[in-house]
């Protein structure tokens, strides 16, 4: 998976995590199309970048466990 690839998938896991509906792992990685280990690995990734995920047993979702933001793009001002 290239860089650019990976920066699609988080942005997709991030919308998923903050409408707390990515399911269960397995799910998760079924609506992404992707490896429970791939999953996994991204999901790293993103604890690496500060991202307070968590999985949240009572809702079946991973969460984010405080506010906070995640951005990637180029927007026209």
């Amino acid at each position: 998976m290239n860089t650019i690839q990976q920066l699609g998938l988080i942005t997709r896991m991030d919308m998923l995590i903050r409408m707390q509906a990515t399911g269960s792992p397995k799910q998760f990685a079924s609506r992404l199309g992707i490896s429970k280990t791939t999953l996994y690995r991204v999901l790293n990734t993103m604890k690496e970048l500060e991202a307070p995920i968590r999985y949240d047993n009572t809702i079946q979702s991973f969460v984010y466990a405080e506010p906070v933001g995640f951005e990637f793009g180029f927007y026209k001002h």
